[in-house]
């Protein structure tokens, strides 16, 4: 392996530099990952089980009914969870509406 005399170099070499390394390091993080993904699976199959089954897996989220609707527009809709859509924080701001107008 080359050794860097990093006393010498400017700091625009120094964050090159940088930038490399941690470019390096984040390809070998995923490649060992990978490895050891592929190797989790095979000991999984060796005993007759699949990754899900031991670790679980992220399931989709259930999905939830529309609540309010866009009378413009009745393809936008809200489930009422979360952050308010802005159309309908829009037509509130401007119309001064309350949210149960929206209501399917």
């Amino acid at each position: 392996m080359a050794r860097v005399n990093v006393d010498r170099m400017s700091v625009k070499d120094l964050l090159a530099l940088e930038a490399k390394l941690q470019k390096a390091i984040a390809h070998v993080r995923e490649r060992e990952r990978a490895n050891v993904k592929r190797e989790l699976t095979a000991l999984a199959e060796k005993h007759g089980f699949t990754i899900h089954e031991l670790f679980g897996g992220r399931g989709k989220g259930k999905s939830v009914a529309p609540k309010y609707a866009n009378p413009d527009d009745p393809s936008q809709t809200w489930a009422g969870r979360g952050r308010k859509p802005l159309w309908l924080v829009a037509k509130m701001k401007k119309r001064g509406a309350k949210l149960k107008q929206f209501a399917l």
